[in-house]
């Protein structure tokens, strides 16, 4: 007896950031919608929130709040008064509360799922055949199940990529999910790739006590940030004890009971480095395995890719793609924005993304944010700007909080004084580059905000002054 298909208005394959978030909206606005998402945990029971909040975003912001407050502990609480006595780090317990924070966050969007009338299965979902207004999507896991859809939204992410020769077995040679799990802290630790996973990964690592190196294969050190944060942070994160190396050249990568990597320095000069535990964060390609496009004719393009127009639309009628799997930031927040946008446009409504006020961060300390263009980009593009930068150290609230690392930096239009871009290193720089998002999409000028009132002391009142200083008016330096 034939199998009976299940129909749905919306079926998104893959429940990450763009895919539960897409068929949330979709539930909202009236469609019959049903997610697919094949992440378990270790018992096997369903953990929708794909990268993000399984091995990425989520787990290692846990991990690096515990590091952080063992290193106050160490080094900060003295300052405050606080004696501690004997220290120590229980990794175990560490790992215990990430993984609690990751299940909180996992039930989180089943009951978000169920509160908003999705249908959720829990398997690999891929494409069984159809065409316009019947898509056949098959639903593979302990029971399998057939769907038919008018629209399907792919949102199946990305895969860490590997170092060539030296696949990953989360044992020696880590993805983003071992460097997650480690259970001892390694006496030394080696990270290739001076990204946010890899900063971030070494950041906890190192607080807790293990010798940090890390190789980076561009010429510049956070080549994606404005020069004058990527030069501060490089100066802080050294000082902290990270050994950063650049336009270095990995060659052989070699596994017995430690890791041992030969490269070639910025000289050509031949190294060697020996680490107890390698983390390899090169970047990430686009999840389409299993997915079956070729059988529907889905394009993918030459990096592997679903290809979409700018309204995440594909080659097929009524078949969309969102997030990682398709071009632009791999950031979870822009994967939300698409997905959101791709349900108001399935139900006729207007969908917004607009990826020059896509906020970045890393979550090292200090903290790194920027939205918008760099100095070094307006200056490439021959466009005539200002800049105006206020220091943590003339802030009341940063000295009071005992963190005055880092600065704010506006640039601004030099003939109308839009904002252009902002650029924050210091803490709490996840929060306050908000304002900056808020100001650009309603098309402020630094003037703008250098006018509006900040609450004092606030972290915030540096954002006013970095924009005061675009046209050198600071008050407080």
């Amino acid at each position: 007896m034939a199998e009976l298909a299940k129909t749905f208005d919306v079926v998104v394959i893959g429940a990450g950031p763009g895919g539960y978030i897409a068929a949330i909206r979709a539930a909202q606005l009236g469609m019959q919608v049903a997610c697919i998402d094949e992440w378990q945990t270790a018992d096997g029971k369903p953990a929708p929130g794909g990268t993000c909040t399984n091995v990425g975003c989520i787990p290692s912001k846990a991990l690096l709040q515990s590091s952080e407050n063992y290193d106050h502990a160490a080094h900060a609480f003295a300052d405050h008064g606080i004696k501690v006595g004997s220290l120590s780090m229980d990794v175990a317990q560490m790992l215990k509360r990430k993984d609690k924070v990751v299940k909180q966050n996992n039930d989180g969007i089943l009951y978000l799922l169920k509160k908003n009338k999705v249908t959720f299965f829990h398997g690999k979902g891929a494409f069984a055949g159809g065409a316009a207004g019947a898509w056949q999507v098959k639903v593979s896991g302990k029971a399998s199940e057939s769907l038919v859809a008018k629209h399907v939204i792919v949102a199946t992410g990305s895969s860490p990529r590997a170092l060539p020769g030296a696949p990953f077995d989360n044992k020696l040679i880590l993805d983003n999910s071992g460097a997650l799990a480690i259970t001892e802290v390694p006496k030394r630790l080696g990270v290739i790739g001076a990204g946010v996973i890899g900063l971030e990964m070494g950041s906890v690592w190192r607080r807790l006590g293990s010798a940090v190196t890390v190789l980076e294969a561009l010429p510049a050190f956070l080549g994606a940030a404005d020069e004058a944060v990527a030069k501060e942070a490089n100066k802080v994160f050294v000082k902290q004890g990270l050994a950063i190396h650049t336009a270095v050249k990995v060659g052989t990568v070699k596994c017995a009971k430690e890791v041992t990597v030969e490269y070639n320095d910025s000289a050509g000069k031949a190294q060697t480095l020996t680490v107890d535990k390698l983390i390899v964060s090169i970047g990430r390609v686009p999840h389409t395995e299993g997915l079956n496009a070729a059988a529907v004719g889905l394009k993918l393009d030459e990096r592997g890719f679903v290809a979409v127009d700018e309204h995440c639309k594909t080659n097929l009628p009524n078949v969309w793609a969102v997030g990682d799997v398709v071009r632009g930031p791999m950031l979870a927040h822009k994967a939300e924005e698409e997905g959101v946008a791709v349900a108001q446009r399935i139900a006729g409504k207007y969908g917004h993304v607009d990826f020059n006020t896509v906020p970045w961060v890393i979550y090292t300390s200090p903290e790194i944010a920027w939205v918008g263009k760099t100095e070094q980009q307006v200056k490439s593009e021959g466009i005539e700007y200002r800049t105006g930068s206020f220091p943590f150290m003339a802030n009341g609230r940063a000295r009071a909080l005992g963190d005055t690392t880092g600065f704010v930096k506006f640039i601004a239009d030099k003939k109308t004084d839009r904002i252009l871009g902002v650029h924050i290193i210091g803490p709490m720089a996840s929060e306050l580059i908000a304002e900056a998002v808020v100001a650009m999409e309603f098309g402020a000028s630094s003037e703008d905000i250098a006018m509006i009132c900040h609450a004092h002391p606030s972290l915030s009142e540096a954002m006013k002054e970095a924009a005061l200083a675009v046209d050198g008016r600071t008050l407080n330096l």
